[in-house]
């Protein structure tokens, strides 16, 4: 099934509701299909191959999606905080691709020999082209054909490629979403940019739905809460950091009457916020959602039933459940493998491995990464308890090796999360000639606050073992991170050895 089947679905069983942008004038089910036909009519005129999305969310994606899917090219959404060589580098692998980007890019994509229109141009041709006759979509590519192209964030490396197959992201749609499900009044807040994989995934799961969505292109802990009392919003999705900061955010009016589920993922979330998070809004359902561009999205869940039980039971298992990644989604399976490639043991940390229809696993001029019995490594550090909830720790990179010992990070970083003067932390290996890597530490304090360095060690040591004590801890006034929440670690371990050992690093 190609994913525009999904917008036929839509528009033929709810054609009239609004799924996209604000209430009183968003694109219905039908009017979308209209600008998805439209918009792939523009791509079959421009003889292009691909089509570029180089600008903010909003209502430009998803026809830019569907008229992808109906043109039978693949979407590539490109980071538009991309430097000019890095722009360059990317746009390489696409010299034939129609663009569709904001006004500070479209320069640079036109020197890249591109076609350029801007969001509100695109949409404005679109509409020019659109029609109502389904047999445009007669001649969309087969379900194996790729769907989108997002280059994953390189956080420890150069940006890749992950190619999304069509039936990749219909089965996680079909796997997991109800067709109709949602109720009318019901209405999705998306906050992450549009070359993340929720953004994609959630414009098809709400479409999907029956859900109006619509997007903030510019969190800030004040104007998220205000769109989802003006909008009257029911279900949203957030990084971590955006819930740290409406949680932590002094002088803030947190009601939100009308919010019912918040989704939260990409990126570890400190178990302190959610439980903070959780006392402020005990009539909101929290979902914590894992997963990987490679994976189409979401491979497991932990559920507000085990939200709830977690936060009030006093058994430490079930209290540890809230820092979980919960348990797969129907149609993915899940395996931790020790170093030897055996299953781990429950309790015992070893390499998480995916299997699924919705798993890709494979990378443009690269090709398929999944194994012989078709499992993708996610190259995520992980264990499963004995009832078989996921716990993440962190990415294989960033291990911390000190002599013949493994460290993650994770475990030293909640740690220093507990203290209540500590806003954020991160722990890192950074390069010792006697150790292979000694662990340092940065942490971001509260305004006001005075933590001693010192007594941050000596919470580490009074809770862990003297080894995973960090020799040094810095305190700087931010964390670098992508957009979507990601701790940027390589550019923490370049500052910390770069000689600059101040402790209000910018």
């Amino acid at each position: 099934m190609n994913i525009s089947m999904l917008l036929d679905m839509a528009a033929e069983g709810f054609g009239e509701r609004v799924v996209a942008g604000r209430a009183d004038d968003g694109l219905t089910a039908e009017r979308l299909r209209q600008l998805a036909h439209g918009g792939a009519r523009l791509i079959r005129a421009a003889d292009a191959d691909a089509l570029v999305y180089l600008a903010v969310n909003g209502p430009a994606l998803p026809v830019a999606l569907f008229a992808a899917a109906r043109a039978g090219v693949p979407l590539v959404p490109v980071n538009y905080r991309l430097g000019d060589v890095q722009l360059k580098a990317l746009l390489a692998h696409h010299p034939r691709a129609l663009a569709v980007a904001d006004p500070a890019h479209g320069a640079a994509l036109r020197r890249a020999g591109l076609p350029v229109c801007g969001p509100g141009e695109w949409l404005a041709q679109a509409a020019e082209r659109a029609g109502l006759s389904a047999a445009d979509g007669s001649d969309q590519d087969p379900p194996g054909s790729p769907a989108v192209l997002i280059y994953t964030s390189g956080t420890t490396a150069a940006p890749k490629g992950v190619v999304l197959r069509h039936h990749n992201l219909v089965s996680y749609v079909l796997g997991t979403v109800e067709f109709a499900g949602a109720g009318p009044d019901e209405a999705a807040l998306v906050s992450v940019p549009p070359y993340h994989i929720a953004a994609v995934s959630n414009v098809l799961t709400n479409l999907y739905a029956g859900r109006r969505a619509m997007t903030l292109e510019q969190f800030t802990p004040d104007g998220w809460l205000g769109l989802v009392r003006e909008q009257r919003i029911t279900h949203a999705m957030v990084v971590p950091t955006m819930l740290a900061r409406i949680m932590d955010t002094d002088g803030l009016d947190r009601s939100v009457p009308s919010l019912r589920s918040l989704a939260y993922g990409g990126a570890r979330m400190p178990v302190r916020v959610v439980e903070t998070a959780l006392r402020a809004w005990p009539h909101v359902d929290f979902v914590n959602a894992y997963g990987l561009t490679e994976t189409s999205s979401t491979i497991t869940v932990l559920g507000p039933r085990e939200h709830r039980t977690a936060l009030a039971s006093d058994d430490p298992a079930v209290r540890a459940r809230l820092g979980s990644a919960g348990l797969p989604v129907p149609g993915v399976e899940l395996e931790v493998r020790a170093a030897s490639g055996a299953p781990a043991a429950p309790g015992e940390t070893g390499q998480v491995w995916v299997r699924g229809e919705q798993v890709s696993g494979e990378y443009a001029g690269h090709g398929s990464t999944v194994d012989e019995r078709g499992f993708f490594h996610t190259r995520d550090r992980g264990r499963l308890d004995g009832d078989g909830y996921l716990h993440i720790e962190g990415r294989a990179d960033d291990t911390i090796i000190r002599g013949a010992e493994n460290i993650a990070p994770a475990e030293i970083e909640d740690v220093l999360l507990s203290h209540p003067e500590v806003l954020d932390a991160v722990v890192v290996g950074v390069p010792d000639e006697e150790w292979g890597q000694r662990i340092e530490a940065v942490v971001v304090l509260r305004d006001g606050a005075m933590a001693d360095t010192d007594a941050l060690r000596a919470l580490v040591r009074g809770t862990l073992r003297g080894s995973r004590t960090p020799e040094r801890i810095t305190r700087w006034r931010e964390l670098p991170r992508t957009p979507t929440g990601k701790l940027i670690r390589r550019d923490i371990v370049a500052a910390l050895t770069s000689g600059d050992r101040t402790e209000a690093r910018a």
